[in-house]
């Protein structure tokens, strides 16, 4: 446990503040312990955080040693009981309370560091887990050393020593700790691997261990580098629609993870709603022959495929709307029409229009069957589905674009595409100017 000692000793500078998990059991502990050999030395501020998972009948007189023993060292001693659990994986669930109330904790006394008693078994046992199961490949690397999480780091300083290395200097110190009960029990996984499967790798190898450790941090240095390569190519083939035609010319695994950065952005917090077979249908789609086409997603999202794009959009009944454009006024798609009294622009996302041409008030509705606009500096009429088909704006989209016409139903603009004969010019005579923003 020396090199544990030296490795917080070089790590921590004085007055640090520290939150340390403790559950009671013999590596957090130990860790404790090792903290509390510094904690005169580097004037450190330790924070103990305890969760009753409440869950054996032991829970409470586990808490109990923890927090005597904190009184006994002078720790802040920080408690959380969990009185019930939401639908799901126990232990999933468990672990997203834990560690909620740890980030509480570090934010509450603006500490440094999480640290927590994830020792080198522990990264064995999580490594064979998700081979087993399956993962990608960080998760097949287990965990880190140090993981940043910006405004702290959590560090794990056991991950250099094993189980029995820790058992051995609890006894040394003649430290108390609480024996948890389920961890004799098979009928949990990492039990399983713990009890059968660990000990015959040791058998064939006494430092099979190091060997894992050395696997990991191979695997965290192909992530990295994986993850920078793919950074570049996102940033090369999609902005809000994904460009098929660059994303054709990528590698497989990067075409892979560019579309799993891509439902990051789509889903976010409900990424965990997207599986290995919903990404095969979009790359299936985006693969096929076929110029237009769509593939369904979780909630309600559809991956549209249209003139050499892919993009993501909810698929909605048409959104019908009928509004009196005002000085600032917001659509259904998130945009507005804003009224300027000055405005340099000439794009197709500004309107400028003598109201003596026009019958007032002005309205923006959607899209209706026959629409047609009077074109500018061309002639005749177009109709807007036909505009919509030459700017390759998706069907998804067409149903709610924004047109606006005059009291009488004239089309005067779709904005950000065209403008109808009636847009004038700067140098020409005109009162109401508006943009789509």
């Amino acid at each position: 446990m020396k090199e544990v000692l030296c490795f917080l000793d070089d790590l921590l500078k004085p007055n640090d503040k520290i939150v340390v998990a403790v559950s009671g059991g013999p590596d957090s502990m130990a860790l404790l312990d090792l903290v509390l050999e510094l904690k005169d030395k580097k004037n450190l501020n330790i924070i103990c955080a305890h969760v009753n998972h409440n869950v054996r009948k032991e829970s409470d007189s586990e808490a109990n040693m923890v927090l005597q023993f904190c009184k006994q060292h002078g720790i802040v001693f920080e408690y959380m009981k969990i009185d019930n659990y939401e639908m799901g994986n126990f232990h999933s669930v468990a672990r997203q309370k834990r560690y909620a109330f740890f980030d509480l904790l570090v934010k509450r006394y603006k500490a440094n560091y999480l640290f927590t008693a994830h020792h080198l078994d522990d990264l064995m046992e999580t490594i064979l887990m998700r081979l087993v199961r399956g993962s990608t490949l960080k998760g097949y690397a287990g965990f880190k050393k140090i993981d940043d999480m910006n405004h702290y780091k959590i560090v794990r300083p056991l991950i250099e020593v094993d189980r029995e290395t820790i058992t051995n200097y609890l006894t040394i110190k003649n430290i108390t700790f609480c024996e948890d009960n389920s961890n004799d029990k098979d009928c949990y996984t990492r039990n399983r691997f713990r009890h059968h499967v660990i000990p015959l790798l040791k058998k064939e190898d006494k430092n099979v261990n190091q060997k894992f450790k050395s696997f990991s941090e191979l695997l965290f240095k192909y992530d990295t580098y994986v993850k920078k390569e793919v950074c570049k190519a996102y940033a090369k083939v999609y902005s809000d629609k994904l460009d098929i035609s660059l994303f054709k010319q990528l590698d497989d695994l990067i075409q892979e993870l560019v579309l799993q950065k891509v439902l990051e952005e789509v889903y976010q917090d409900n990424l965990y709603l997207i599986n290995k077979r919903h990404l095969s249908s979009v790359l299936k789609l985006i693969n096929s022959s076929k110029i237009n086409g769509y593939v369904d997603l979780p909630k309600g999202i559809k991956a549209y495929k249209n003139y050499g794009f892919l993009t993501f959009a909810i698929k909605s009944d048409e959104c019908n709307y009928y509004l009196e454009i005002e000085n600032n006024t917001m659509l259904p798609n998130g945009h507005k029409i804003v009224r300027y009294n000055r405005l340099d622009d000439k794009s197709n996302y500004v309107l400028r229009i003598n109201s003596d041409d026009v019958s007032l008030p002005l309205y923006v509705r959607n899209k209706k069957r026959g629409d047609k606009i009077a074109t500018k500096n061309m002639g005749g009429h177009k109709k807007i589905s036909d505009l919509f088909t030459d700017c390759k704006i998706i069907p998804s989209m067409r149903s709610g674009w924004p047109i606006v016409v005059d009291s009488k139903g004239v089309i005067l603009w779709v904005p950000g595409l065209k403008k109808s004969k009636y847009d004038k010019q700067i140098t020409e005579k005109y009162d109401i100017i508006l943009k789509y923003e």
